[in-house]
C-alpha cells in the first residue's frame, strides 16, 4: 500500500508544485487570508474532499470520512510580509520554479504544506484508502499574528476535537514531537516630566529602565531547560517612551519582551522571575503579560492572552511511533526525529488542551521569514505520500 501511495504522490508532482505557485502569488499577511482561502477552496472542491467548511473566524476545514477516529493536519494560510524588497532576488509574490526548487514568500512557512496537505487528501480519494477515521485538512488563519488562536477556535467553538494533530510547519521532513512555549511581555517603568533644559526637576523613566535593560540580558544567561526542547530564552524585542517632546525628560518607558519557554516554565513562574529582579523592584515597574485581540478577514475578534504554552510528545507514544513507521515505510529509510526551535499551533492543541501533536512537513525553517525562503518540489511529493500514509497507518498502530 505504501509504495502505491508513494507513486501516486509522484503523479500529482506537476499538480500540487503548480498550485504551490498560486499558492504563493496570493498575498496572505494575517488577518487578510481570505483570497488564498477562496483558492484553498476551489482546490479542495477539484480533490473530492467530502465536506468543506469555512468558519466564522476564517478558518478553512475540509472533511474526509466519516470514521470514529478524528484525525487532524493543520497549515496556516498566512504568512509575514517581505521586508525590504530589495533583499528579494526574485518576485516573492512570483512562485518561480527554477531546478526543482520553489521561491517565493510563503514557499515554506507554510503554503507548500498546504499544497501538500490538500494532495495527500486527493491521494486518499483517489486510492480508496478512508477507512474509521475522519480526517480534517485546516488552513488556518492568524498564525503568525497569534499562534494556536485559529486552534482555541477550532476546539471551543466549531467543537472539533481530534485524537491527533499533525502540525506541518517546515521540518525538512524529519518527525518532531514538540517545541518551547512562548510569552510576550511588557515591563513599563514611570517617571515625571519636565523641561530638557534641566532634567534634574523630573524623573526620566528611561533611566530607570537602563538598568533593568542589563538584567533582563544576564537573566537570559542564566535560564535553565532540559536537552531535547533546550533552554529558555529571553530577549528584547523593543524598547519605547514617551514624553511630552523632543525636549523634555521621558514620562514612561516600556521594553517588549519575547520569551522562550523550556519545559518546566509556567505563566506564573516567568513573570514572577522578571518581578524578582532587583532593577525591577528599584524602579516600581510593572510587569504585564499582553494580550491579543485582532479581527480575522472575516471581521471576528477572539481575544487571547499571550502565553503560549510548551508541548513534548513522549519519545514512546503509538502517535511518533505512527510517524516513523509512515516514513520507514514510504522510504525505506529511518527520519530523524527532533523538534522546532520556533512556535507553532501546538501550544493550543496539545500546550492548552492536551491533544497529542507530531511535527511532519516539508522545507527546511532555517529559510522561513528570509528572503531566500524556498522548497524543494521533491519534498512536497514526499511530504504528500507521508500525509496519505498517516491515517491508516495511525490506525494500525493502535490495534
Amino acid at each position: 500500500m505504501l509504495q502505491k501511495i508513494y507513486s501516486e504522490a509522484k503523479k500529482n508532482e506537476r499538480a500540487v508544485a503548480g498550485f504551490l505557485r498560486e499558492l504563493i502569488a496570493i498575498k496572505s499577511l494575517s488577518s487578510q487570508e481570505g483570497n488564498v482561502i477562496a483558492r484553498v477552496k476551489q482546490e479542495m472542491e477539484k480533490c473530492k474532499f467530502d465536506e468543506i467548511t469555512i468558519d466564522p473566524m476564517g478558518n478553512i476545514i475540509g472533511r474526509i470520512g466519516h470514521g470514529k477516529h478524528v484525525i487532524a493536519f493543520d497549515a496556516h494560510v498566512d504568512t509575514v510580509d517581505v521586508g525590504n524588497p530589495e533583499n528579494w532576488k526574485v518576485d516573492p509574490f512570483k512562485g518561480d520554479e527554477k531546478d526543482g526548487i520553489i521561491y517565493g514568500r510563503g514557499a515554506c512557512d507554510m503554503k507548500g504544506a498546504l499544497a501538500s496537505i490538500i494532495y495527500g487528501g486527493k491521494i486518499i480519494k483517489d486510492l480508496g484508502l478512508e477507512d474509521d477515521y475522519t480526517l480534517y485538512v485546516v488552513g488556518s488563519v492568524q498564525e503568525e499574528d497569534c499562534d494556536g488562536l485559529c486552534w482555541q477556535y477550532i476546539i471551543k467553538e466549531d467543537k472539533i476535537r481530534p485524537e491527533v494533530v499533525v502540525i506541518t510547519e517546515p521540518t525538512n521532513l524529519a518527525v518532531y514531537r514538540g517545541h518551547r512555549g512562548r510569552m510576550e511581555i511588557e515591563v513599563r517603568t514611570k517617571g515625571i516630566s519636565c523641561h530638557g533644559s534641566a532634567p534634574e526637576r523630573g524623573v526620566n523613566a528611561v533611566y530607570k529602565m537602563a538598568p533593568i535593560v542589563q538584567d533582563i540580558e544576564k537573566l537570559n544567561e542564566r535560564l535553565g531547560g532540559e536537552p531535547f526542547l533546550g533552554k529558555g530564552t529571553v530577549t528584547i524585542a523593543e524598547f519605547r517612551s514617551t514624553s511630552p517632546s523632543l525636549c523634555a525628560v521621558a514620562d514612561s518607558a516600556t521594553i517588549h519582551l519575547d520569551r522562550r519557554l523550556a519545559a518546566t516554565d509556567t505563566l506564573e513562574s516567568t513573570v514572577k522571575e522578571i518581578q524578582d529582579l532587583p532593577s525591577v523592584k528599584i524602579a516600581g515597574a510593572e510587569v504585564v503579560v499582553l494580550d491579543y485581540a485582532v479581527p480575522s478577514w472575516k471581521g471576528l475578534t477572539y481575544p487571547t492572552q499571550k502565553y503560549f504554552p510548551t508541548w513534548l510528545l513522549p519519545e514512546n507514544d503509538p502517535v511518533l511511533n505512527t510517524g516513523v513507521k509512515a516514513f520507514e515505510g514510504l522510504f525505506g529509510e529511518k527520519p530523524v526525529v527532533s523538534r522546532w526551535v520556533f512556535s507553532t499551533n501546538g501550544v493550543a492543541v496539545m500546550g492548552m488542551h492536551g491533544i497529542k501533536c507530531i511535527g511532519f512537513g516539508p522545507g527546511n525553517e532555517i529559510y522561513a521569514h528570509m528572503a531566500t525562503e524556498h522548497i524543494l518540489v521533491e519534498q512536497l511529493v514526499k511530504a504528500a505520500a507521508w500525509y496519505a500514509a498517516f491515517p491508516k497507518t495511525y490506525l494500525n498502530e493502535l490495534k
